[in-house]
């Protein structure tokens, strides 16, 4: 492919920023309207669970495929449908007259979501072939995605107060739009060579190991361990034994698993969802608090949490700078490291005026992982070869979404179970399930037993964000031993790489 202008890379990485910040909005966009939407749909609690989530379930179970479609038939291709799909559910998604219509629309909004965050990766890496551009646009996309999963409440807010529910889907149209015409004109088609026909069968396969997983791993954090979700948790990991196997019988596999056989990548990928794992897990338990134990306006607490975001356009690029001098594995084990104080401070959250220490807290754990996340992403694209870029893409952000789910279950019920203890039994059952219900219950007693109610419920909330935040510093310490034992082995940024990378063994 001929080397594009200086000024045209830049431009076409413009577009690809388009995509990846309404995705990442979009995954968090939606808690503040649905309040609005259950107004007016009057959906069932089952489906109410199923609006908020589908998104992510299609999302997380499409990324694999998608990611070989691209490699397959052009990445630039299939960014464009996926921005016309997402585009167009976008729109049917504002005009929905029922809760069914709103779940089918939030899935297809899905499938287009798993289009766009692999394809806008490779071409980024196919974009900026130079290693020292390509670490520079890394840490932009990963300050936009940070951006966009921050602005999703705060522009949902803003939008509600002037606007109706529908308005926060149709604000995906005109930026999807713009995206379909500069897309072609700014982006050049890359792809795999070989471009053979995709396995049907194993992408049937990679959406039944994620899907389940994904599931069970949130019902177990709304619900504890039960048998619906340890079923579904068994189904993923059986179903997943057989999606490996079948890879390592195809000619052209789904995913080539002689990736995951370089150190770098597959340490790279480990690491990175341990990452996500703590700030997802984390970011559960900090929202909560802004709201329902200091007492915030959700558009005040999304105001209050934009430090920690904007924190990623200065960390991201400094961490770069600094795989330019040490070695990546030390850079990553002290950004675990500083994320590390980060979760250390949150334990020391009073229960009342301590919105100063969990912003502290908060803004240095967002710093920490950043600028880990924002070194393994360009690690995890510099490993995999050109013509696998949409794969390995795809494998990371699979990770990162599975790492999510994981978060939220195992720090989530930590949080939950000291809760349960501390609230003690003699409280209503809506009161001891979690603070919200607290909350509810508080509203219909009389004067000091309501006040009473709440002020144990904030303190035992409190309490359980304390041990959800050690948990949290308890995987930093992991994460970055994992990151200095697989990674020490990646010369810094510019040097000269071993002549033969380190490789594991797959069995």
């Amino acid at each position: 492919m001929t080397p594009l202008p200086l000024r045209s890379k830049w431009l076409g990485l413009g577009v690809l920023l388009l995509a990846v910040l309404l995705v990442a909005m979009d995954v968090t966009i939606l808690y503040f309207a649905a309040p609005y939407i259950s107004a007016d749909l009057a959906p069932s609690g089952t489906q109410q669970l199923w609006m908020l989530d589908v998104y992510g379930f299609v999302l997380a179970g499409l990324l694999i495929t998608m990611g070989a479609l691209a490699d397959r038939y052009g990445r630039r291709r299939v960014l464009v449908l996926g921005a016309a799909a997402f585009g167009t559910a976008s729109a049917a998604a504002a005009f929905a007259q029922d809760a069914d219509q709103l779940i089918a629309c939030r899935a297809l909004m899905g499938v287009g979501g798993a289009t766009l965050m692999p394809s806008s990766l490779a071409l980024l890496r196919n974009l900026f072939p130079d290693d020292a551009e390509r670490r520079r646009a890394v840490a932009i996309w990963t300050g936009v995605v940070s951006g966009g999963s921050a602005l999703g409440p705060l522009l949902g807010g803003v939008l509600l107060e002037h606007f109706s529910w529908g308005s926060v889907f149709l604000v995906n149209v005109p930026v999807m739009v713009l995206l379909v015409v500069l897309a072609p004109r700014l982006l050049p088609e890359s792809r795999e060579p070989s471009r053979a026909r995709i396995d049907a069968t194993s992408a049937v396969l990679s959406l039944c190991t994620m899907l389940p997983l994904v599931y069970g791993l949130q019902r177990a954090a709304v619900d504890g361990i039960g048998v619906l979700s340890a079923a579904c948790l068994a189904g993923g990991v059986l179903v997943g034994v057989v999606f490996v196997a079948r890879q390592r019988r195809l000619t052209v596999p789904l995913i080539d698993l002689a990736l995951f056989r370089n150190v770098r990548f597959s340490g790279a990928v480990a690491v990175n969802l341990m990452a996500m794992l703590a700030l997802v897990g984390y970011a559960l338990f900090t929202t909560q608090y802004l709201q329902s134990v200091l007492g915030l306006s959700p558009l005040h607490a999304a105001l209050w949490t934009l430090p920690a975001p904007l924190s990623v356009g200065v960390v991201a690029p400094l961490a770069m700078v600094a795989a330019q001098r040490v070695r990546p594995a030390a850079v990553v084990a002290a950004c675990f490291l500083l994320a590390l104080c980060g979760f250390l401070v949150m334990t020391r959250v009073p229960a009342h005026h301590g919105l100063l220490v969990a912003l502290i807290g908060t803004v240095v754990c967002t710093m920490g992982l950043a600028g880990a996340m924002t070194l393994l992403t360009d690690l995890i694209l510099g490993a995999a070869p050109a013509e696998r870029a949409g794969a390995a893409s795809a494998v990371a952000e699979t990770g990162q979404e599975l790492g999510g789910a994981i978060g939220v279950a195992v720090l989530g019920s930590i949080g939950a179970a000291v809760y349960r203890h501390d609230v003690g039994a003699g409280v209503p059952r809506a009161a001891h399930e979690t603070l919200g219900g607290a909350i509810e219950v508080a509203r219909g007693l009389p004067g000091r037993s309501g006040d009473a109610l709440l002020e144990g419920a904030r303190v035992a909330f409190t309490h359980g964000l304390h041990a959800a935040a050690l948990g949290g510093a308890v995987v930093m310490v992991v994460g970055a031993a994992t990151a200095w034992w697989t990674l020490r082995g990646v010369a810094p940024h510019g040097a000269e790489e071993p002549a033969e990378p380190r490789e594991l063994a797959l069995a």
